[in-house]
């Protein structure tokens, strides 16, 4: 099931919120266990199968490894948590390298199960005893299938706390709702836009860009759109998350870009593979282990097949370069030209993202300067321009923090007629959002298959 799903939106979080509102105390958590079962569940149950056994393999793990760390036998305890680490790895390669189908959401719940290890190890969490609670943090549908990855350590924290607000049920619809419309008028509108590029036997190099473009404002707009769908949800439900996209395309340099795309996963290998090599208080050299080391799995974690292991040694290689050769240099170049440099380099990288093979991905970048034959411009390139001119401008504009800026200065510190303007626009965004969902296919979401 999928956020953008009829049955989603008028069935199952309709029934959710309701029975989450009514249900007192300790029955919400409940409310919304059986509620991630059914999401999680809802195309078939193999794959649920699959995901309460991770749970219940990494109940008994964390439990084990709480008790070597409190007995103080450290050396046993790493040898738990390697041994846990090792067969997530061992499931993840299963699915992702013998072509028996990736389960939905396999390698999100998978890094969550692992935080909730490295927690305990670290001293930042205890072992659940309670195993519904573990199930429930595993299983939070909100985040089940693309993330955010939250750490065990920040979720536990909350569940003792929750509480219905309506505060918080008004500000979760509306960053629902945002993403909402990212998703289905935006993302999928460029969808179809890049569709129309690789459906074509022969391009132009000007049509290639055209689609390279199209593929980088899709992706952010879909993920970035999932992600506030899911901090949004989950905020209804009384959980903070913090936000997953901080504007990565107004980056300066790859690094910044890196610190505002999947804040999540970015934070995740920051903390329990970065730093645990030693982070950057180590020589120049070991320094540059363990930022091939991240980009390197960074890029194995995304996909199967060499061109996601190039993409990630593509972007290691742009943050070394700029921690070690650029340093400050860049620091006198106008911003605006340190991010269109920064989004052509990630614009070019998501040429290794959305293409089948490493070949594939070549030779789309040998498309780009006219591989075949087509020249630079032609009939199809501009068609293709100018009947998606609007779109782009729209997906441009909104990728920038300045009209949100815009929008808020006007509604919420002008008020008056600009804030009920505020309100007309977004029932009209969600009309056309919820209609653009009946009316045509429905399309999932691009992480899914990660």
């Amino acid at each position: 099931m999928s956020f953008n799903s009829v049955s989603f939106l008028f069935m199952i979080l309709p029934l959710a919120v309701l029975l989450y509102v009514l249900i007192p105390g300790r029955g919400k958590l409940a409310v919304m266990f059986v509620t991630g079962l059914l999401f999680y569940g809802w195309g078939g149950p193999k794959e649920l199968v699959l995901l309460l056994m991770t749970i219940a393999f990494h109940y008994g793990a964390g439990a084990e490894l709480f008790f070597l760390k409190q007995g103080k036998r450290h050396k046993q305890a790493k040898l738990m948590l390697a041994f846990a680490v090792a067969c997530d790895i061992a499931l993840l390669c299963v699915y992702k390298y013998s072509g028996a189908g990736l389960p939905l959401g396999i390698s999100f719940y998978t890094f969550s199960e692992l935080s909730y290890l490295f927690d305990i190890y670290y001293g930042k969490a205890e072992a659940e005893k309670n195993p519904f609670k573990l199930s429930l943090y595993v299983s939070f549908f909100p985040k089940v299938t693309s993330g955010p990855i939250v750490k065990y350590a920040d979720f536990s924290e909350q569940l003792d706390s929750l509480r219905f607000d309506f505060e918080n049920i008004s500000d979760g619809t509306a960053l629902f709702l945002k993403g909402l419309f990212k998703k289905v008028l935006i993302a999928d509108n460029l969808g179809v836009a890049f569709a129309s590029v690789t459906e074509l036997n022969l391009i132009s190099g000007a049509t290639a860009w055209l689609g390279m473009i199209f593929y980088s404002l899709q992706l952010y707009y879909d993920f970035s759109g999932y992600s506030d769908m899911a901090i949004g949800l989950a905020k209804v439900f009384g959980f903070s998350f913090d936000k997953n996209f901080d504007y990565p395309y107004m980056s300066k340099s790859i690094s910044e870009f890196w610190r505002r795309w999947h804040i999540s996963l970015g934070a995740w290998f920051r903390d329990y593979v970065y730093i645990p090599l030693g982070g950057n208080r180590v020589s120049s050299a070991m320094l540059l282990r363990n930022l091939l080391v991240v980009w390197l799995l960074t890029g194995i974690w995304h996909g199967s097949t060499g061109n996601f292991v190039v993409w990630g040694l593509y972007h290691g290689f742009f943050v070394i370069l700029e921690r070690f050769v650029i340093k400050d240099s860049f620091d006198g170049i106008p911003s605006v030209i340190r991010i269109i440099i920064t989004d052509f380099i990630a614009f070019v990288g998501w040429v290794f993202f959305f293409s089948a093979s490493l070949p594939d991905a070549l030779y789309y970048i040998m498309e780009m300067f006219g591989a075949d034959g087509l020249g630079f411009f032609d009939k199809t390139a501009f068609f293709l321009f100018f009947d998606n001119l609007f779109l782009l401008i729209v997906a441009i504009a909104l990728a920038t923090p300045f009209p949100k800026l815009l929008h808020d200065k006007l509604a919420y510190e002008k008020g008056g007629v600009w804030r009920v303007l505020s309100v007309v626009a977004a029932v009209v965004l969600m009309i056309l959002a919820v209609s653009g969902i009946i009316g045509s296919t429905y399309t999932t979401f691009l992480y899914f298959k990660f």
